[in-house]
Parts: structure tokens; sequence; C-alpha cells
């Protein structure tokens, strides 16, 4: 059984919470809290296996909880979020901090968007109980210059190359659950003179690409933005999927690239889709391509790394000790499709190594 904490303001939310989350006979809601107060409180009191945090809160808003929570009695919370931009810009805080996972706070709509949206929950939950969650330290702080930007070493030729040797082209990354924060240590590292682009599909809506995009561009020394309809994709640039569309890639042009936004396929769980994604990269550049999964739960992505694997691309997976939720990765590792399964901090240098 999965005992969940939920924290949120509004009497309404707190009963659909609740709701949604025992219509899973594995779930029992062990607890309600009004305010983030009351919250870290009946952290302490009932060691719950997940919380579900609101995040605009009267007396103690989520943000604040959440850093008690990390700091105090570590344990894996989801935040429910609002879909703005500023809702977006908290989330993101919120990641940052030790939140393994957030969800949209849409009540509101269709039956068959409230089924989805109780499955997803469901999901989240069920992924999220038993994460492994550090202690936030109240003083920790980035060392000074931010993390040591990587180098290519001048005329390498990358580590296991094949004898035909074919120019590594495109990287084409996916995540999920904890994938957020993980990109914002492995993007960094990459150098800004970097001889490809870098594709990234990172399961989010809509309003939380575009703010995610522009803060790894802060960070990262390659130029990174949302990706919109017609971008090139170009050495030393990061194109990020936009939410609630897929991103393929299409070759108009001997010499270009370019980036492709649809709806379709319409039934896929995830929009964007890292299949949807990889399939485009696979038949776009064969063999000059390489695929990194990141943790995620789930299995989107399989079809994809498999097709970049049979078009004789390069494929990466995160291990199961640096990924938040490893589902994603054994998906991939389960399928045989993987060339080397390795820490999330030696993904960079892999990589590069690889380029």
């Amino acid at each position: 059984m999965i005992n969940v904490l939920v924290v949120d303001d509004s009497a309404f939310m707190r009963k659909a919470m609740t709701k949604m989350l025992e219509s899973d006979p594995t779930i029992h809601v062990v607890g309600l809290a009004r305010d983030g107060e009351e919250g870290v409180k009946l952290v302490k009191d009932l060691k719950p296996d997940v919380v579900t945090l609101d995040i605009e809160m009267p007396r103690m808003g989520g943000l604040e909880a959440l850093k008690e929570i990390m700091t105090h009695t570590p344990t894996p919370v989801i935040m429910v979020s609002s879909l703005t931009e500023e809702g977006a810009q908290v989330t993101l805080d919120a990641l940052d901090l030790g939140a393994v996972d957030f969800m949209a706070k849409q009540i509101a709509g269709s039956t068959m968007d409230i089924v989805k949206i109780e499955q997803d929950l469901v999901a989240k939950v069920k992924s999220s109980a038993g994460t492994k969650v550090a202690p936030l330290s109240p003083t920790a702080k980035l060392p000074e210059g931010g993390p040591q930007v990587l180098s290519i070493p001048k005329g390498h030729i990358p580590q296991g190359a094949r004898k035909s040797i074919q120019k590594t082209a495109v990287i084409a990354i996916g995540a999920s659950t904890g994938g957020p924060k993980s990109l914002q240590e492995v993007l960094p590292l990459f150098p800004a003179d970097l001889p490809v682009g870098i594709l990234v599909v990172q399961h989010m809506p809509k309003a939380f690409t575009g703010p995610f995009a522009d803060r790894l561009n802060e960070s990262c020394p390659m130029k990174v933005k949302e990706a919109q309809e017609g971008d090139v994709v170009k050495p030393g640039e990061i194109l990020v999927a936009p939410g609630g569309i897929h991103m393929e890639v299409r070759k108009l042009k001997p010499t270009e690239v370019t980036v492709h936004l649809t709806s379709d396929p319409q039934e896929l769980l995830y929009k964007p889709s890292v299949d949807v994604m990889m399939n485009s990269v696979a038949e776009v550049y064969p063999g000059r391509a390489v695929a990194v999964m990141m943790t995620g739960m789930g299995s989107d992505g399989v079809k994809g790394m498999s097709a970049i694997k049979e078009k004789h691309g390069r494929t990466i997976a995160q291990d199961e000790a640096t990924c938040v939720v490893y589902g994603m990765p054994k998906a991939v590792v389960d399928a045989n499709v993987v060339d080397k399964v390795i820490p999330l901090q030696s993904i960079a240098a892999e990589v590069i190594n690889m380029v």
C-alpha cells in the first residue's frame, strides 16, 4: 500500500485528489493538509510514501514547505501547479529543490480529460513511491563559475568507432520524470563549439517547455531554445520540443535539416513523444545519430531508439542508480537496443567521445 499525503488549500481539490488516488486499490490517502505549515507537520507525524503539494497556499506556500520537507524529512514530492508561465517557473524551482515530479492543476474538463488526469496522477504516485530523495542542504550552493564545461579533444576519433567512420551529426535525448533536474546537470557540460546540434524531448505541458528552455539557456554554453516550426538543426544549438505537440525532423534540402511540429499521431500518451522524435532522427540521420535515454517513467522511446540502433546509430541509457525513475531507460535496456548504460554524471563526456 502506498500512503499519500495531500496538501492543498482547496477543499474541492483535496476531495478530488483523494477520489482519484483511491480509485487505485494500492493507494491510500493517509492525511489531508490545508496549507504548507500543516503539511510539513503531517509529513513528520505520518511519514507518507508520497506527498502531493500545491504551490499557492496561505500561511506557508508550496516552495517553502518543500524546502522544509526536503531538509528535515526527505520524501518524494509531486508538485501540483497551475498551467501558467508563472506556475511553470515556480514548478521548475521546485524541481531544482528536489521535487520528483509535477502535475497540472486541471480538474475541470471532459470526462475523458478527467480520466486521463486520474491515470496520470496514479502513475506518477506509483512511480514516485520508493524513489531515492536526497536531503536538501540549507547551505548548498553551486560551485563558483557553475559546472566545469567539457572540451572536445582536437582531432580525436570516437572510442569504439567503426572502421567506416560516419561523422555524428545529431544528439537526440529523451527524458520524463526527473528529467528537468538531470538535464540541468548534463546539458551545461556541452561546450559552445560542439560540432552537432542536440534535440531534447522532455515530457512537459505546453506552458512549461518555453520557460524550461529559457532556464537552460541561462546555464548552458550552447544556445538553448524551444523549437519552432522550420528551425534548422545546427551545431552549437539545443532545441527543446514544445509541449502539447510532437517534434520531428525533416531533410528538405541536401545540406539542411529542419524541425516539423505535428499533432499526429494523436493517440500517443505523451506529446511531445520521444518515439516520434527519435524515429524521424533515425530516418534523417542513418548511422550518424547518438541517442540518449534519461530518467523517466513508462516506455516512450523504445521504438525510436530501436530505429536509431537499427540504422547503426549509437545509443546510451542512464543507469538505475542515478535515475529518479528507472522506467524509460529500463525499457530500452530490456529491449536490448543500448550500447552503454552509464551514470548521469558520465553522459556528457561519453556523448562528446562519440561526436
